[in-house]
């Protein structure tokens, strides 16, 4: 089963409750990271910036405070401790700006239009999406959820027979060009499946979906001695593996021991020597010509 890896799905939460104005993607969409997904209008947010507007007023007025008492203060005319107190305001005042411009900021908040912004957190394909223009939003869901399309993890069953031989760092195969390695095989058999867990790590691809079912071929190191043929050269002629090789005067009929299948190719444990020519094509052919004989 094609899912994503640990931390590649995230959730975008609705910050604030409100009502949603317009969406930008639907689920399917691929985005990019920081790009809008949905505006939302929200009362929070709109009384958020009338409070910017009135503290931006309160710091205006207060630097202005601070100024002139300072300077009535290097006069001589008050005390410094008033002119302190001024500044003291001042650096409140503004604090208070600044801490009202960060909420806004995070959110992606206008105040004048009293809405917000969601945007993807991170670059992916939205997986899912549960928001549309007009309905409202309570500040705790998630309307959409993503995931990262870079990356993904296949978490499958691996034969009996395999465990103990299939090792993390091993490469595998899906769909059938997408290749990938093994990062984890478990060592307890399941009594009812026969079969361990095994997980492998792999890119983004054509097919590869969150949530599909799918096969994965693991290569291992061949014996000494073996070779990699094209499938379409290996054929059946009385019960006997044979390829076709080139000869002096033609072709050869030549047995040889099948060490499995994967994808297009073919592991050959005997029979052929690496830099032999085999015929890939015509095998049928040729092995009407060898029956007839």
């Amino acid at each position: 089963m094609i899912q994503p890896p640990a931390n590649a799905r995230v959730a975008v939460a609705a910050t604030f409750p409100g009502v949603v104005v317009r969406t930008l993607v639907v689920e399917g969409d691929t985005v990019r990271q920081g790009q809008p997904l949905a505006v939302i209008l929200s009362r929070e947010v709109l009384t958020m910036g009338a409070d910017l507007t009135r503290a931006n007023a309160r710091s205006g007025v207060a630097r202005s405070n601070a100024a002139r008492l300072s300077q009535l203060a290097r006069e001589g005319i008050i005390a410094g401790a008033r002119a302190d107190e001024a500044i003291a305001a001042a650096a409140e005042a503004n604090a208070d700006v600044s801490e009202k411009m960060r909420i806004l900021r995070m959110v992606n908040g206008h105040g004048e239009s009293g809405t917000y912004t969601l945007t993807a957190p991170i670059a992916g394909r939205v997986t899912a999406s549960s928001i549309q223009a007009g309905n409202p939003v309570d500040g705790t869901t998630a309307p959409y959820v993503i995931d990262a399309a870079d990356r993904y993890e296949v978490a499958g069953q691996l034969p009996e027979r395999l465990v103990g031989a299939v090792r993390p760092g091993m490469s595998v195969r899906v769909n059938p060009d997408i290749a990938g390695r093994v990062i984890a095989v478990g060592t307890t058999i399941d009594p009812a499946t026969r079969s361990a867990s095994l997980k492998a790590q792999i890119p983004a691809g054509a097919g590869i979906i969150s949530g599909r079912a799918t096969n994965i071929t693991v290569l291992g190191p061949a014996l000494a001695g073996a070779v990699s043929v094209p499938t379409t050269a290996v054929a059946t002629i009385g019960g006997k593996t044979v390829v076709f090789v080139t000869a002096p005067d033609g072709f050869a009929m030549r047995e040889v021991a099948n060490g499995g299948t994967a994808g297009d190719k073919t592991v050959l444990l005997s029979g052929v020597k690496p830099g032999e020519r085999v015929v890939i094509r015509g095998t049928s052919a040729l092995k009407a010509l060898a029956l007839a004989r």
